[in-house]
């Protein structure tokens, strides 16, 4: 079975069935192997905040126009790199068209992903292409169209269930926790229900920013689900592929103010792997560990760390459940310092559990304590200049990466 749940600031799902038609293709239980592999995959936004802290503009604030990083001049050269260029929102729509067209038990449901496209278009044109059925737009009821993800998911189909606020997957909580992440378990093996949640996060005035905070580090408490964040084109595809395919539930994050990245992706089709993280930047002073778009807030403050002297290792560790140790093993026993930077609130959160895991198994290695730097543990307040405290800004980590390095 499989079931694709996708949830974003202003998105929605649907579920779709059939290639082309408008009737409901359910397979035969002689055509499923087992009647296992059920595959859900919940889209939704990863909580965000646009601010500059008040810190970057203090004496300390980060120089933009500092020596490029190790990072930087690979990226430079990409435009010569054959491929084509997408936007982040249009990589995660051919992703999801390419798999649509090989696989004709992979659908979408949610609200307004049909002819409308979907809030932020990730389902444009799709509906047109594959029917009404395949493409399914839904009332607004969360726990509604969530279970009858699982549902068909559980028949043999594979549902991307959209949600269009990631906080909005709160509503829905009972299905992916008892339902989704259970069902494998419950049912003695026989089903498996992988999910994955897309996240455009949302800007701090945006409804639902706070809840995408806190529903990664919820969603990291239900067993038998995996957790994947994207952050550039490349991956945004690579992952989404990779989580229709699946037959575990994953988890996509999204984040809406990274939907505008512009990047080149081949022509050939790839997959990315689930349980990999993502070397940005090779360094040997201290290892820098983020994810979705605070991996954006640490370059710019990798450059101003190079031009001071330090040496920074950069990881985007992408699957948020469960945590590739062998990389983030491998980058600890060689710059024993760790800081780890994340938009996730911080009791509980993603950063919580990543200490935990590397003070378990890596503790013999660290040189320093680890820090992590996350947003506040409040409501996003609707003043800028409040917002602007909440979550991590460059200057911020530039200074933690002093004081570890001291």
């Amino acid at each position: 079975m499989a079931t694709v749940s996708q949830c974003f600031g202003a998105t929605s799902a649907a579920i779709s069935v059939s290639s082309n038609s408008r009737k409901l293709h359910l397979p035969s239980r002689r055509s499923l192997p087992g009647r296992k592999a059920s595959f859900f995959v919940v889209r939704s936004d990863a909580g965000s905040k646009s601010a500059l802290n008040s810190r970057a503009r203090r004496a300390d604030q980060l120089i933009t126009n500092a020596v490029a990083t190790k990072a930087d001049s690979a990226a430079a050269s990409t435009a010569s790199k054959p491929g084509h260029e997408l936007l982040l929102f249009e990589a995660l729509r051919e992703g999801l068209e390419e798999e649509m067209a090989r696989d004709p038990t992979v659908c979408v449901m949610g609200e307004d992903v049909g002819h409308y496209g979907g809030s932020y278009k990730v389902t444009k044109g799709l509906a047109d292409k594959y029917g009404d059925l395949r493409v399914l737009d839904t009332p607004i009821a969360e726990n509604s169209f969530t279970g009858m993800g699982i549902g068909a998911a559980m028949t043999g189909l594979r549902p991307i269930i959209e949600g269009m606020n990631m906080g909005f997957l709160l509503l829905a909580f009972n299905q992916i926790s008892n339902n989704c992440g259970m069902l494998h378990y419950t049912s003695g093996g026989q089903f498996k229900i992988p999910v994955v949640i897309r996240g455009p996060g949302g800007v701090g005035r945006q409804l639902g920013a706070e809840h995408s905070q806190r529903l990664e580090s919820y969603f990291q408490s239900i067993p038998g689900i995996q957790m994947v964040a994207c952050s550039t084109p490349y991956n945004a595809k690579g992952l989404m592929k990779a989580a229709i395919r699946s037959d575990n539930p994953v988890i996509l994050f999204e984040h809406v103010l990274l939907y505008n990245l512009k990047e080149r992706i081949p022509d050939e089709e790839y997959v990315c792997s689930l349980e990999e993280a993502e070397m940005v930047r090779p360094g040997e002073h201290v290892t820098i560990l983020t994810y979705s778009r605070m991996r954006y807030h640490v370059m710019q403050a990798a450059k101003t760390l190079v031009n001071k002297g330090y040496d920074p290792e950069v990881i985007d560790i992408r699957s948020l459940k469960p945590f590739d140790l062998h990389t983030i093993g491998n980058s600890v026993k060689k710059t024993h310092r760790v800081l780890i930077v994340e938009e996730c609130m911080r009791t509980g959160g993603i950063g919580a559990s990543l200490t935990a895991a590397i003070t378990e198994n890596f503790h013999d290695y660290l040189d320093a304590p680890i820090i992590c730097l996350s947003s506040q543990d409040v409501p996003t307040p609707y003043a800028a200049t409040l917002e602007e405290v909440t979550v991590v800004q460059p200057a911020q980590i530039v200074t933690a990466v002093e004081q570890l390095c001291q």
